[in-house]
């Protein structure tokens, strides 16, 4: 594998979350060739709102968010599930990550979600809403990189299994040749 960043939006603000768990385990487990950058501070980005959302007023959260995700080469949310859908901050990063519309940090960059919620289905609503809000934002959506785990079946930070799908998500995440998909 080449050099390759991938930024990670954690959909869990809470310190002993699992999915961020999860994420410092994918980070600690790269590949060789590989950094996994977990975007901290996405609790303090405002709500998006096109009033501040120039260059006079954007917030520096906003804009460090933008500038993280847009040096990366690929992104991976990982993200449980609250109410049937993706959380509020994974959702409002998302709406930053898209402006301005047509040029937004996520526009052509291949996108994955996974993660682990404690419902008996593992957080596939959350993905499934998280991944086309990133294909409308422009990311290209990597269908093979979904791992919804239901934390109520296995402990998903020491499960071998789910470890390796894990694993193999974020290779096929790095492998994907984003050319070669749009031909």
């Amino acid at each position: 594998m080449t050099d390759t960043t991938i930024a990670v939006l954690v959909g869990s603000l809470r310190s002993d979350s699992v999915n961020r768990k999860l994420a410092e385990l994918l980070a600690a487990r790269a590949p060789e060739g590989v950094t996994v950058e977990i975007v901290d501070g996405l609790g303090q980005i405002p709500f998006y709102n096109e009033d501040i959302d120039n260059p006079s007023d954007i917030p520096a959260s906003a804009a460090a968010l933008r500038e993280q995700v847009g040096s990366a080469d690929r992104v991976l949310a990982v993200t449980p599930e609250y109410n049937g859908t993706m959380p509020a901050v994974l959702n409002n990063a998302i709406d930053w990550l898209s402006r301005p519309y047509g040029a937004g940090a996520m526009v052509g960059k291949p996108f994955g979600v996974v993660g682990a919620t404690p419902t008996p289905y593992g957080g596939k609503w959350a993905h499934e809403d998280t991944a086309r809000s990133a294909r409308i934002a422009g990311a290209t959506v990597v269908e093979d990189v979904t791992v919804s785990q239901s934390a109520v079946d296995v402990d998903v930070l020491t499960d071998p299994d789910v470890l390796e799908r894990l694993a193999r998500a974020v290779r096929t995440l790095v492998e994907h040749d984003t050319a070669a998909a749009a031909a």
